[in-house]
């Protein structure tokens, strides 16, 4: 089995009355060698090290390589716990994990890139605040990831989930679209829905620059994360609630890909524009870079 597109998925759904997650385990389990109980395995590996990655910096911070971040996810959780934070639920949760994950990377740790590991921490965010704030088992959860990487097959081979081709929204952006249909799937949404919900959240997020300060993964990635995963779930829950996206999937793969290409160079994950050249961004590269030559 395989599909080309999201109307190719749909197609296949429809016709075998089966799930995106469903579809995408097809897909897998047919491609090379693979077969059903190695592609769970993978897939289980895979969720146990998000969810190491998403948890472990709220107990022990991580300090980055650049020292830009580390500390923030442990910072949000203890506010969570006074009861003073002004966000709650699925929300409050995902914010937290979303800059967990960014810490573990920055400081080399392990983590899952899905896709990139610059937006490592948007598909954790997600799939553990909905596990935990509604009590999901381990397969609801495991469908979510299957979801999430069928949209992100499709714009890896569409479109582009890859910063310094087409700008931070191919990578937070794609990121933010793959769990915001996992979200759908994981609360009972339909493929169509899915797939809106992946559309809606590319359109809010269409040309994102990639700007890292001093190059690095850090900043302002981490707090990208964050906005990514408020993204999905926001997308989420309105197409949940019966809104329906104007610009089909497919269509708005692509133009995520025109406007990168439109996208220039220096926004582009070199470091030569926006947040890395400002004052501050330019201080920061002399002061780590100096550091580091010591």
């Amino acid at each position: 089995m395989d599909f080309i597109s999201a109307a190719d998925l749909l197609r296949v759904c429809g016709e075998e009355n089966i799930t995106i997650a469903d579809a995408m385990r097809e897909r897998e389990n047919t491609a090379g060698e693979s077969n059903p109980e190695l592609t769970e395995s993978k897939m289980k590996k895979a969720l146990n090290i998000m969810r190491e990655s998403a948890h472990s910096p709220i107990e022990k911070p991580f300090r980055s390589q650049g020292g830009l971040i580390g500390g923030e996810a442990k910072k949000l959780n203890d506010r969570a716990l006074s009861g003073k934070s002004i966000l709650s639920g699925a929300m409050s949760k995902a914010l937290i994990y979303s800059q967990a994950v960014p810490e573990v990377n920055a400081s080399m740790g392990v983590i899952v890139a899905a896709p990139t590991a610059g937006a490592s921490g948007v598909l954790p965010a997600v799939l553990f605040a909905l596990e935990e704030e509604f009590g999901l088992d381990e397969k609801t959860v495991l469908d979510g990831l299957f979801t999430a990487g069928a949209v992100g097959y499709l714009l890896t081979r569409n479109s582009s989930v890859s910063g310094a081709s087409a700008g931070c929204q191919a990578e937070i952006g794609s990121a933010a679209a793959m769990v915001s249909a996992a979200a759908v799937a994981m609360m009972g949404g339909t493929p169509e829905q899915c797939l809106d919900a992946a559309s809606i959240t590319i359109s809010n997020m269409l040309g994102l620059v990639c700007d890292p300060i001093a190059g690095l993964v850090e900043a302002p990635c981490q707090s990208r994360n964050a906005a990514g995963a408020a993204n999905a779930l926001i997308s989420a829950e309105m197409v949940l609630s019966g809104i329906k996206a104007i610009i089909p999937f497919d269509e708005m793969a692509q133009s995520m890909l025109k406007v990168g290409r439109s996208i220039p160079s220096e926004l582009r994950e070199t470091a030569m524009g926006g947040c890395a050249a400002t004052p501050t961004g330019c201080s920061h590269k002399c002061k780590i870079f100096s550091t580091q030559g010591e």
